[in-house]
This record gives structure tokens, sequence and C-alpha cells, in this order.
């Protein structure tokens, strides 16, 4: 009696009998689950954004279109991060020096109030760039040998975004968001230690300057028997950011102080006292708390103007992800068509500017209407609905929103 062939994996080796289907070759076969294997690492290699490109890096000009599309207003700090962020990686391109000329980074600051889209300029030239791009907030870092996240877990945390590439990583971009949150809490150093504030800052002193840094990969408290990752820093550009509340006080004082002699009613009268913050200077971002070494090394500062209605109006409707095109488009999944009234979009405005939330405020009050419809039309077989005033200032209402103003009030 002939024994039937045995067929093996040419991959795994295991027999057809182990597998649901073996597929036969020439010279060998392989089973369906490592078809299915190499199909998933297929599909995440050809979908894997390819790296930056040096030669082909865009104009200022360029990025700043692109940053239109996602980012409404902020033209000031649109063109600051755009020739940065260019002339950053135009150094990448020419490592060389040339004529005892070299090229340094130049780290951007950016200073604006909640919800002005700080951290949203940041996220969107990464995603034009196609570079690893990492936010890290900087409230939870606390100063080496302290409860809390050491300074270099601001590289571990691109590590992981470049997949463990380190010559990928180490031309990344770190946003460190709320950078106001580590000043200095007194003006005059104190015998006790401020691990969370002045601390910080010194132990980000070496990565904001360039230099190699030993990066726990799987963080260095956890895990302390763990072997370091050497990372360089020199060409890593880092972007904070942070309201720095109550700055407004201190820019109006410094700017009194300049104000002296017969021309002073004149001066005082060409400050725009809505807006002090487009006067902000790095004297002031010392005296709010950051130590004068921070500041050297985040040479670029641009300030992001308040948002008034005008500009939270289109906010609202016109970016590529507005939050109303978001949900027409949800809808649409379901086969709904969905539209808002005039109306509704200018009264979540008006809410938004009433509450001082920003842009962010935008979002939490059209989730606060949209709720219920994204509850029940799609257990519903209607074609289209209709977002109208009446329903919207009902459900605003309903949520109790009035304590939410009060607490912003008491900020």
């Amino acid at each position: 009696m002939v024994s039937k062939k045995v067929n093996k994996c040419s991959f795994c080796g295991r027999t057809d009998r182990e597998v649901q289907l073996m597929i036969n070759g020439i010279d060998g076969c392989i089973c369906s689950d490592c078809v299915a294997q190499a199909k998933d690492l297929v599909d995440q290699t050809l979908k894997r954004p390819s790296p930056l490109a040096l030669n082909k890096l865009p104009k200022p000009a360029e990025i700043k279109a692109y940053l239109d599309n996602y980012v409404i207003g902020q033209d000031d700090a649109k063109k600051t991060l755009s020739v940065a962020v260019y002339n950053h990686y135009k150094r990448l391109q020419h490592p060389e020096v040339e004529d005892d000329v070299e090229l340094e980074k130049s780290n951007i600051i950016m200073v604006g109030s909640t919800g002005t889209g700080k951290t949203l300029l940041a996220r969107t030239i990464a995603k034009l760039l196609v570079v690893p791009f990492t936010i890290v907030d900087a409230t939870v870092l606390t100063e080496a040998g302290y409860v809390g996240e050491d300074v270099e877990s601001l590289l571990a945390r691109l590590l992981q975004e470049a997949d463990y590439d380190v010559k990928k990583a180490e031309q990344g971009i770190v946003f460190i968001d709320e950078i106001d949150k580590i000043a200095r809490k007194g003006d005059n150093p104190s015998i006790t230690r401020d691990v969370s504030g002045e601390g910080v800052q010194q132990g980000l002193l070496k990565l904001l300057e360039g230099s190699v840094v030993n990066v726990p990969p799987q963080g260095g408290r956890k895990h302390p028997e763990q072997k370091f990752i050497q990372v360089n820093t020199k060409n890593i550009l880092f972007i904070c950011g942070g309201a720095f509340d109550g700055i407004e006080k201190r820019i109006a004082q410094r700017l009194n102080t300049h104000v002296v002699g017969f021309d002073a009613a004149r001066n005082v009268a060409k400050i725009d006292q809505s807006n002090m913050m487009q006067y902000i200077a790095p004297m002031d971002l010392k005296s709010f708390g950051l130590i004068p070494e921070i500041i050297g090394r985040l040479p670029i500062l641009t300030h992001l103007e308040p948002l008034d209605r005008t500009a939270l109006r289109r906010i609202l409707t016109e970016p590529k992800n507005s939050i109303i095109k978001q949900y027409i488009r949800l809808f649409a999944l379901d086969g709904v068509k969905l539209t808002f009234q005039e109306e509704v979009l200018d009264y979540v405005v008006d809410k938004a500017v009433e509450f001082k939330l920003g842009a962010r405020g935008l979002r939490s009050l059209v989730e606060t209407i949209m709720v219920d419809p994204m509850f029940d039309i799609p257990s519903q077989h209607v074609d289209s609905y209709e977002v109208t005033l009446d329903y919207a200032r009902q459900q605003v209402e309903k949520a109790n929103l009035y304590v939410l103003k009060e607490q912003t009030a008491d900020k």
C-alpha cells in the first residue's frame, strides 16, 4: 500500500494535517497561516509612510499653505513655524561645515491661551513632513530620583514612534506641552528642591542643546536592568508650547516701565490692551519662571492670537478636520444626510465665546448637542436629519453648562 505524501510548510515546518490549507509550489509549500502573516507584513510595510526625503523638503510658503488647510488664522505663528522647520531640515541636508560656518538648530516656543491651536500646529507639520512625532506633557516630568517621569522619557516615546529606528528618531520632532507648568515656583532660589519645576528645566537643557543621551526604551524606573539606547538630540527639533496664564500682567508691567517722558500718554494709547500677548519677549518668560538657560535654547519665540468670534466660526466649518465635517461624514456612513441650521453654528460659537473655551469648546458643545441624535438615528430608517436652533439650545441647557461657565470665570 502506497502512503500519501505528507507536505510540510517551507516557512513554519508544520504538515498539511496541522493546518487548514497547504498551498503547493514547484519546490516548496506554504500553509494558510503563514500566508496570512505574510499578508499582514506586506500591508504594514506598504502603508507605513516613507521617511522624509530631504531633497523634497517643502518650501516655507508650501508648509504654510498646508497648515492653512487645518489651522484657521494664526498667520504670524504659521510663518514663524514654517521658516523654522524649513531651516532646521535644510540644515540636515548640509551637515558638513563650510567656511567655518556651522548651522545650529533653532528650537521653538509657542505661547498662547488654551484652545488656540499650539498642539495642532505641531502635529500638522509633523504630518506633512512624515517624520517621527511625539507629544509629551511636561506636568508629569520630575527631576531624576523622584516620583514621576524622567526627561529621557521624551526620547523613549520618540523612539517608539520611529519603531526604535535610532537614525529615524534623530530627525524627529518632540512637542513639549504645558511647558509653563515647570516654571520656577519662586523668584528666589530655595533650600527645598523644586523637583517638578526648576529641576525639570535643568534636566531638559542637555536635550535641547544637542547631546548624546542614554534612553531607557521601556522606562528607566520600571525596568532598571534594561540596556540603554544612545540617541543624539543634535538634529531633533523641540517645539514647546504653553498657555502661560497670567503672563499678560507681567507684559503690561514691563511695557509701563518703558513709558516715561512727555509722550507717555501717547505710547500707552498705542498698546493694544485686549491682546497683550503680541508684545511678549524673552524677559517675560524669565519673570514667569523659566530659567535663562532654557530660554536661550528656545531662540524662536512666537505667540498665538486669541480666537475671536469670526475665527471660531471658521474653525467650526472650514478646516479639513472640522467638527461639523466630521459629523456629516459619520452620519453619511449610515446613509443619513446631516445638515445644521446656520443659527445653530452661530449659537455654538456664541457659547464658546461666552464660556471662554477656545477651539476646544466648539467640539465639547457640538458633542453635547449631537449625543442623542448619534444614539437614536442609526436605529431609525431616515435619509436626512437637520439640527435646529431650538433643539441645540435645549440640549445645551439640559447639560447644565452654566456650571462650566462659573468654573471658567473663577480661573
